[in-house]
């Protein structure tokens, strides 16, 4: 799978999940699914998502995908 199938994919799972309401998991989806490709597995938002969560920032469904979908 090359770079994009795989962000689109982790993406996808990520949002399915918050969808049905748990922020947490999908959270820990979309990191989990973004280190098993070596183009993405340092990108720096995800860093910067982990900040966020612990701040408070990534706390509604909306937040979360928003978060979500603006990975490139």
């Amino acid at each position: 799978m090359n770079r994009a199938e795989h962000l689109q994919w982790s993406k996808d799972r990520a949002i399915e999940i918050a969808e049905n309401g748990d922020l947490s998991e999908a959270f820990a989806s979309f990191m989990n699914d973004m280190s098993k490709h070596p183009e993405l597995e340092n990108h720096k938002a995800l860093e910067i998502g982990t900040f966020l969560l612990i701040v408070g920032c990534l706390s509604t469904e909306i937040q979360m995908i928003n978060w979500i979908q603006g990975f490139n």
